[in-house]
């Protein structure tokens, strides 16, 4: 079973690696929607495969770091395009969340990365 969270994250950024020309190489912000996916037996107990109230809980100082954040400011996100992003994310989040499978970050209503570990 895979249960998941969206959590929505206001951010600026540029990404360096760009050419002056590009718009993105430019400071920018985005409306981020970050998916945030758990896989995992269904507990007969429970009945879940995990409460989302903890997955808020390990999600929540990561929202700190990166909300109304300048990116590039962040330690290991001086190039912080969605997939540099999403793997930060992934780093941080897998230690508290043992299920997590997959972390989505959705920086367009068209435009995102998935991302499930190395």
């Amino acid at each position: 079973m895979e249960i998941f969270n969206i959590y929505h994250v206001e951010a600026a950024r540029k990404l360096p690696g760009l050419p002056a020309s590009h718009p993105c190489a430019n400071v920018h912000g985005h409306s981020f929607q970050i998916q945030v996916c758990v896989s995992g037996p269904v507990d007969p107990a429970s009945g879940w495969v995990m409460d989302f109230a903890d997955l808020d809980a390990a999600f929540a100082p990561i929202r700190q770091q990166i909300d109304h954040r300048y990116l590039n400011d962040i330690a290991g996100l001086d190039n912080p395009t969605s997939e540099n992003l999403a793997r930060w994310i992934w780093q941080r989040l897998k230690p508290a969340v043992p299920g997590l499978c997959r972390i989505i970050v959705q920086e367009t209503q068209r435009s995102g990365c998935v991302y499930s570990g190395d």
